[in-house]
């Protein structure tokens, strides 16, 4: 109970919570068990966005573990270098990697083909993939390119790795989100930005609601199968991606964001710890589950409607119904 109370006091202002002020202070609070704690030998690990930043923190340290890991990424040269990067430094060997562009629906069913051919189980899928671009482009099938990649290829994805996810229960799910989130409602009809309204922050934003919400309703739908699904968010945290997309946040913010590390440790904990497995579809950060909403203006706008209308639409996108 005093633990709650501190970490409630640690959750009201943003800059304590969400800095790595909020980590180390969590990290004390709870007595947290070191990541090098955990034998994943065995299992499978897909890590989308795995080649830098958070997906990059997130692999070492699953690789350490022993995990069997299948990192994804757009180039396959760098793809490989961080295999050899990683095989090298931690003397596992159980890591390759599928070159594709979560906002390419082609080369997502292909990088899907090559995950079910090569693994005859898949223990925890992770969605990091995405970047906060300030300019508007299109992926391939017409969506804009930030929604493409984070919203409609994830998804496509899970539906078809979703019976080998289910085979080998209890498996996970994983989304990485933004704390960006909060301060958007979820709005289907407007979830892509025209090129004349567009604002590469607030794109990403919509995006990263969607994905939560979308985490939630995986949940509630096909949590029974033995699947476990949950999303969180790094907090602040220095990274390539928040250096180019958000350069004066960056700069002003430096010495307070988190390391990669840091960002990535509840999502490593996610895929580890048998704790997550007791609830299905919420939202953490600091191995804690968290509100989806601060504003009350987003709670309001998260109705059953606009909920039952994004997964329409994100199912018309992907060209795949998981209940089919």
């Amino acid at each position: 109970m005093i633990r709650s109370i501190v970490d409630a006091f640690i959750e009201a202002p943003i800059v304590t919570s969400f800095t790595r002020l909020g980590y180390e202070a969590r990290k004390r609070l709870d007595g947290w068990t070191s990541l090098d704690d955990y034998d994943l030998t065995g299992r499978v690990v897909v890590v989308t966005g795995a080649t830098s930043g958070l997906g990059h923190a997130a692999a070492s340290q699953l690789a350490r573990c022993g995990a069997a890991l299948v990192l994804v990424g757009r180039s396959p040269d760098r793809n490989q270098a961080v295999v050899d990067q990683l095989i090298t430094e931690t003397g596992n060997e159980s890591i390759s990697h599928v070159a594709a562009d979560m906002g390419d629906l082609g080369e997502v069913r292909r990088l899907a083909d090559r995950v079910l051919a090569d693994h005859d189980r898949l223990d925890v899928l992770i969605h990091n993939a995405g970047a906060l671009s300030t300019e508007r482009n299109e992926a391939p099938g017409g969506v804009e390119a930030t929604v493409a990649s984070q919203v409609v290829g994830p998804f496509l994805l899970t539906t078809l790795l979703l019976e080998r996810l289910a085979d080998s229960a209890p498996s996970r799910v994983l989304t990485m989100s933004s704390g960006g989130m909060y301060a958007s409602s979820l709005a289907p009809s407007d979830l892509q930005m025209s090129a004349d309204d567009y604002n590469g922050t607030e794109q990403y934003a919509r995006a990263k609601r969607a994905q939560v919400t979308l985490n939630e309703m995986w949940a509630d739908r096909f949590g029974g199968r033995g699947v476990t699904f949950h999303s969180m968010h790094p907090g602040w945290a220095d990274t390539p991606g928040v250096d180019a997309g958000l350069p004066t946040f960056s700069k002003v913010m430096g010495p307070l964001l988190r390391t990669p590390e840091q960002g990535a440790d509840t999502l490593v904990w996610l895929a580890a710890d048998d704790l997550p497995l007791e609830t299905n579809g919420r939202f953490w950060l600091d191995r804690r589950p968290r509100s989806t909403h601060r504003l009350p203006t987003t709670k309001s706008k998260d109705t059953a409607e606009r909920r039952a209308q994004l997964w329409a639409w994100v199912v018309q996108s992907a060209g795949q119904d998981p209940a089919t």
